[in-house]
């Protein structure tokens, strides 16, 4: 897996209606994420790989991630980082969980 600078490829800034309107629809890709994670879903469930499907298009709103892009930014959320604590004080074991789904969704949907 190749690391990347994504930084060039973020929009312009957003107004504060539009950023509370994302970390909204963040919170509820969390929230199912856990909650699939607590049902006892698997990564690879069809389920849950609609919600990296809905994540992914999130994330799109902001930068358009490669395979490798993607992987790398779900990487962060297993190592020591701000978005691994925010998965982990959602629920124990969801940053692991969610580096999973990505990766598997990631590897059967995208390209370099």
């Amino acid at each position: 897996m190749r690391f990347e600078n994504h930084s060039t490829q973020f929009t312009p800034q957003h107004t504060e209606e539009e950023k509370a309107q994302f970390t909204k629809e963040f919170e509820a890709i969390t929230t199912q994420m856990h909650d699939a994670q607590k049902a006892g879903l698997s990564p690879h469930s069809s389920e849950v790989q609609e919600m990296v499907k809905a994540h992914y298009e999130f994330v799109s709103k902001f930068w358009t991630p490669n395979k490798s892009a993607y992987k790398s930014l779900a990487l962060m959320y297993i190592v020591p980082s701000d978005y691994r604590d925010y998965y982990e004080n959602v629920g124990e074991g969801l940053s692991q969980f969610t580096y999973e789904a990505v990766c598997i969704w990631a590897d059967k949907n995208l390209t370099d």
